[in-house]
This record gives structure tokens, sequence and C-alpha cells, in this order.
């Protein structure tokens, strides 16, 4: 026996061979999921109830809500959460009550929807987060440089108000384009976002009257317009 430590590549201590199965284990001998297949005939009643094992009826509701593009009754989102419609009513009237959810009163009932302010920031905060922003920004605008280019256009909407007749891959740039355009602006609020975050962050020297500063050299600062 030695004190040097143990190695890296390797565990502390190592199973004797009475602890050793006797038959060797095979990738058959392992169980992947926690819900048993053998119960399930469909392969989406398996997926809906291996979710359900793995997560709680508000992270469900939840999932359910920020890939919501329009508002959806209690029932409906119910039924996708796979939850009670009591259970999904009363989570989602407290997500109304946090700004998280909108809820909007209609001749057939209430409908709750994502709230977009609320979805818009999430993605913000999400973004500035990001390791690539600087990148991500810059690819984008050289996409839309692109797009320039290719079509003597200022942006999109230009194009198509233009007398050019478009083919259906000319229209099919022009929803790209859009889309690289939001993201564009998504990714600029992002940025940012984080550069607040960080002068907010800046903390005072001791013993120094003044307030505390954070300075970017001119080769580091990013062009953003």
């Amino acid at each position: 026996m030695t004190d040097e430590p143990p190695s890296a590549d390797g565990p502390d201590e190592f199973p004797t061979g009475a602890e050793l199965p006797d038959e060797p284990v095979t990738a058959a001998d392992v169980e992947p999921f926690a819900v048993d297949d053998d119960d399930f005939e469909d392969v989406d009643e398996f997926a809906a109830a291996e979710w359900k094992h793995e997560t709680t009826a508000d992270e469900r509701i939840r999932a359910v809500i920020d890939r919501m593009t329009t508002p959806k009754s209690a029932g409906d989102i119910a039924v996708t959460a796979l939850v009670s419609e009591t259970k999904a009513r009363t989570a989602l009237n407290k997500l109304a009550e946090e700004g998280i959810v909108r809820s909007q009163q209609t001749g057939s009932g209430k409908l709750y929807g994502r709230d977009p302010e609320w979805h818009l920031l999430k993605q913000i905060r999400r973004l500035a987060g990001s390791d690539t922003l600087v990148d991500q920004i810059q690819r984008i605008k050289r996409e839309l440089a692109a797009y320039e280019a290719e079509y003597d256009a200022p942006d999109p909407e230009e194009l198509l108000v233009s007398d050019r007749d478009l083919d259906q891959d000319e229209l099919d740039d022009v929803s790209h384009w859009r889309t690289a355009k939001r993201e564009l602006s998504h990714l600029r609020a992002a940025y940012r976002f984080r550069e607040a975050k960080e002068r907010a962050s800046t903390v005072t020297e001791p013993g120094d009257g003044r307030r505390g500063t954070q300075t970017t050299s001119a080769g580091d600062r990013l062009p953003l317009e």
C-alpha cells in the first residue's frame, strides 16, 4: 500500500471478486428508461409516460407554454401537459399573476398564452449568456449584407413592394431575410443587456471616492450598427 493519491483516470476503489456478477454484463442488461417500454404498444404513449415520470406537472405546463404560439384553453393545455384541467387552470392563473402568461376571456371561455414581452426577455437573457454572442452577431450581419447585395435592396419589404416578379426561391429568401433581421435585433439587445449587467456589477474600489468604471478598448468594442 502506497500513500500516492488515486489516479484521475480510474475509480478510487474497485469491486472485489465477490461483488462482480457471475455472468458478464451486456448492453441488453442495461435499462436506459425509467418506464418499462413493454407496457406500451405506441411510441408516443411511451414517450408521454417517460416525460410524465421525469417531470413535475408544473414543469410540463411551463414547457407547453414555452412552445405555444397561439392562445389555448386550460383543457387543451392540460391534455398536452398530461395534467388534469383543474391543475392546469390553477397553474395558468398563477403564471398569469406572475406575468409569464396572458389570459383573455372569449365567448367560448378563457384562453391562455405566453406573455410575448416575458418570452422576449427570456430569449434575450439566454442569448446574453452565450459565449458566442459576438460571433453570432457578425454572422447574421454577413448574411444580411449578402441578401442586400444579391437583391440590391436595403430590406426584404423593399424587395416585396418592388416591380420585380419573385419566384418561390426568392420568396423563401425574403422569409429568411426577415427572420435574420429579427434575430439580429434580439442579438443586439442581448449584447446591450450584457453590457448593462457588467456595468451595473462594477464595484467601486475601497477608498476610491469615484464610481467604479469599466473600460473597453476600441478593438474590443462591437460595432452594433
